[in-house]
């Protein structure tokens, strides 16, 4: 891991907050009922500026579609991101939405960011209401990384040769056995996918478990760095959890499976169900 991230801790921002080029940034977002504006106006971390989810998706495969390079850039701009900066993302869901935010600035090249462990709950008090004026940032988006990512007929190929590179399934497990979809047209998961649950990544506190204990659980489902994984959820954003998590394991050669069971689920493609792959 670096100096800097991929986590930090309520503590450490306690004590940083007022660094000046320490940006934060509230990135709560709700599949159904709530606004995450919404829960940032009725209170937030002190100086932290709110960016919506849907402000950084683009077009293509499924829901939540990667940005395009310029909407990024000029999103993190308005936030006051620049190149210099240290971006705290946090969330009140155990980080598995504001880890899609970490896994975007790496994909466009930024080398300094950071989920806060255990989020909105963790930091607890004090919370403001008053919305600050952030200063335009000058954050440069660079090419993104496709290699770090897969497509439907990528992902497709791998279901049906059944080996090399692991599937990894971040939803919860109902979805991934068929039992429960809230929002997409097809129950189960695909084909030779492995179930883990990026709540699993977390421990009673809803902090992320240590780095040995997350590469016991995913050795256990076969990815153990050799042949690498991709990983996918409903439409992208929480398997950013269990990309972090498997960084913060030291497993490398993980890619996303960018249109998830947002992209499968639409497709002519065959679904499993239960609890096997």
């Amino acid at each position: 891991m670096s100096a800097f991230g991929p986590l930090v801790t309520p503590e450490w921002l306690r004590e940083h907050i007022r660094d000046p080029d320490l940006r934060v940034i509230d990135f709560r977002w709700y599949l159904t009922g709530r606004q995450g504006r919404d829960a940032y106006l009725g209170g937030h971390i002190p100086g932290a500026v709110f960016v919506d989810l849907d402000a950084v998706t683009g077009k293509g495969p499924g829901r939540h579609p990667l940005p395009s390079k310029q909407r990024f850039q000029d999103e993190m701009r308005r936030a006051g991101v620049s190149a210099s900066s240290r971006v705290v993302a946090y969330d009140d869901a155990g980080g598995s939405i504001a880890a899609r935010l970490w896994f975007l600035l790496g994909w466009f090249g930024h080398r300094a960011q950071a989920v806060l462990d255990s989020g909105l709950q963790g930091w607890g008090q004090p919370l403001e209401t008053k919305v600050p004026v952030a200063t335009p940032g000058d954050f440069k988006a660079k090419a993104p990384q496709k290699a770090r990512i897969m497509d439907f007929s990528q992902v497709e190929r791998l279901s049906k040769a059944g080996a090399g590179r692991v599937i990894v399934d971040a939803r919860v497990g109902e979805r991934y056995r068929g039992e429960h979809e809230p929002i997409d047209p097809k129950k189960g998961h695909v084909p030779g996918a492995v179930s883990a649950p990026w709540i699993d990544n977390l421990d009673a506190d809803a902090r992320f478990k240590s780095p040995d204990e997350l590469r016991r659980r995913y050795e256990a489902l076969g990815v153990d760095g050799n042949a690498g994984a991709v990983v996918y959820c409903g439409s992208g954003v929480n398997a950013c959890h269990d990309l972090l998590a498997l960084e913060l394991a030291g497993i490398s050669d993980v890619k996303l499976y960018e249109g998830s069971w947002s992209d499968w689920s639409h497709q002519d493609a065959p679904v499993a169900t239960g609890d096997k792959p």
